[in-house]
């Protein structure tokens, strides 16, 4: 530069190279981001109890599913709102990876496991009414339920699922005897393996290992022993626990940072060792698995495992509903590997509960649960689905760890949410008589989970019931001192009002008296 010093050129020409560095720096920096965004897969993996979904060959142990009340056009409303739920997600696509339970067990199997991609290719030209309709025939009647289903989310769109059944195994507390439900794994990620666990007196654990853009994730279903109160069939669940937990310590061991996804139906509440600490020395899911809520702790090398409900404030907990408390049956619970960056990740504070008000959700925010009444049957099942989100990483790093907002910690005091009752609007949600008209039944399915304002006559038969509408229906609550109060003070033939959500209970029409703000 002409004029100027030596010195003084330098310095520039410096200053102009460091700036040139700083922005090729940048260029580069935002190149790599740009890479890794390009290769993240992010997908949604949800957890499904469908409530006993059967197919259509009629043959079934329980009697609810047999012939005379459980139809083709059963079968097909069951499917229908399957799919209806599963739509709510990805744009119509549905969840990547589905963890079913309650699909029906086949007892008519074929010589050969069903080939699914050729099922499919059969009946392309066939919808699935027609299928279960006019076109139904023999061959039909015997594809399982898993094949009906996943031919129903084909004609909605929801392609390109890989089936994975879990191998016929037997419990270990009864070898001959063969289980009526099964779980199943519907995803669209290449399967490396699939293997199943016999467990005590429950269906048999399913490990499906999937491939997630050349990541290795393990997910496995699970659909433990009932009974989640009850001390009795803990002992079960502390086995189906201990099957699960064996292979998982194999896995962990192999890999400290291994993917792992544990989901299903765990029949245990997420904090089950504190809410039945009085009955239970030692449960399932908390002391023999490891499930717990530090999501910190899985950083360190005595917790491998973290359990998404802690994800939700303590009173959105909830997926099913028992004696007026919300419950956590159905879980997803995920290994410290995906909180590193490598393979698969989970996405922060995504878990959620999958419930549609007007659709698998009534007013009051509860499970529309199936019914096979009617002609057609009704509803969806008595769990919602739960979900999370996942990307895969391409840092290929385990010892860094996705940073977390609002990371929780394990609670010290117990959380039983109950159903808010009292807070429901009454006097504004129910329906009243003279809002039906009189030659009008309500014993159908388009009234079941309806509110009521009942004002009637008490039946004169032992057990407490009522004159509505020119018909008699029972009259119940899950409150036994509610109950006995009510039997208490009306008599045979004394007036008794109240507001009741009307229902069935063994084929006997009801109302229910959830909460003594109801009686009025």
């Amino acid at each position: 530069m002409a004029g100027e010093e030596p010195g003084v050129a330098r310095r520039v020409v410096t200053a102009h190279v460091g700036r040139m560095r700083n922005v090729i720096g940048l260029f580069f920096s935002l190149l790599v981001l740009a890479v890794a965004a390009a290769q993240a897969r992010p997908f949604m993996v949800m957890v499904y109890n469908v409530e006993n979904l059967h197919d259509a060959d009629g043959v079934a142990t329980f009697e609810d599913y047999q012939p005379a009340r459980y139809s083709k056009t059963h079968v097909l409303t069951k499917l229908n709102n399957i799919a209806k739920v599963l739509a709510q997600f990805e744009d119509g696509r549905g969840p990547d990876v589905i963890l079913f339970q309650e699909l029906e067990a086949d007892f008519t199997p074929g010589k050969a496991a069903p080939n699914y991609p050729e099922i499919l290719a059969r009946y392309a030209g066939v919808k699935i009414d027609a299928m279960l309709g006019a076109k139904f025939n023999a061959e039909i009647a015997d594809l399982p339920s898993e094949a009906l289903l996943l031919k129903n989310l084909a004609d909605r769109g929801m392609t390109g699922y890989f089936v994975e059944v879990p191998a016929v195994v037997a419990p270990k507390d009864a070898p001959e005897r063969k289980l009526e439900q099964k779980c199943v794994v519907f995803t669209r990620f290449p399967v490396k393996h699939a293997r199943s666990y016999a467990t005590a007196n429950a269906r048999a654990v399913q490990e499906v290992l999937i491939e997630v853009d050349g990541a290795p994730l393990y997910l496995f279903n699970n659909h433990w022993k009932s009974g989640a109160s009850d001390p009795a069939t803990e002992r079960d669940r502390i086995e189906n626990a201990r099957t699960l937990r064996t292979r998982l310590t194999d896995i962990l061991k192999e890999d400290p940072h291994a993917d792992v996804i544990v989901g299903g139906d765990l029949n245990s509440q997420y904090n089950h060792s504190r809410r039945y600490a009085k009955t239970m020395k030692q449960t399932g899911i908390n002391d023999v698995l490891g499930s717990q809520g530090n999501e910190l702790a899985v950083r360190g090398t005595t917790r491998d495992l973290y359990n998404l409900w802690y994800e939700l404030p303590a009173e959105q907990r909830g997926s099913d509903t028992f004696r007026g408390e919300w419950g956590t049956l159905m879980h997803l619970i995920v290994s410290r590997g995906l909180y590193d960056f490598r393979g698969v990740q989970y996405a922060d504070n995504s878990f959620a509960v999958a419930k549609t008000p007007g659709m698998n959700a009534d007013a009051k925010g509860l499970p529309v649960r199936w019914s096979g009444d009617g002609a057609t049957g009704s509803g969806f099942s008595d769990h919602f689905p739960i979900y999370a989100r996942f990307v895969t990483v391409p840092d290929g790093r385990a010892d860094k760890y996705l940073p977390l907002k609002n990371a929780s910690t394990e609670p010290a005091t117990v959380a039983v949410v109950k159903i808010d009752y009292a807070g429901i609007d009454v006097e504004k949600t129910a329906l009243k008589a003279a809002q039906i008209p009189a030659d009008q039944s309500i014993r159908s399915d388009a009234f079941k989970g309806k509110l009521f304002r009942v004002e009637g006559k008490v039946g004169k038969a032992k057990r407490l019931s009522v004159e509505f509408m020119g018909e008699t229906y029972d009259v119940y609550s899950h409150d036994p001192a509610l109950l006995a109060k009510l039997r208490e003070d009306h008599q045979a033939g004394d007036t008794l009002r109240f507001y009741g959500e009307l229902g069935t209970f063994r084929e006997r029409w009801q109302f229910v008296v959830q909460d003594p703000s109801w009686v009025k």
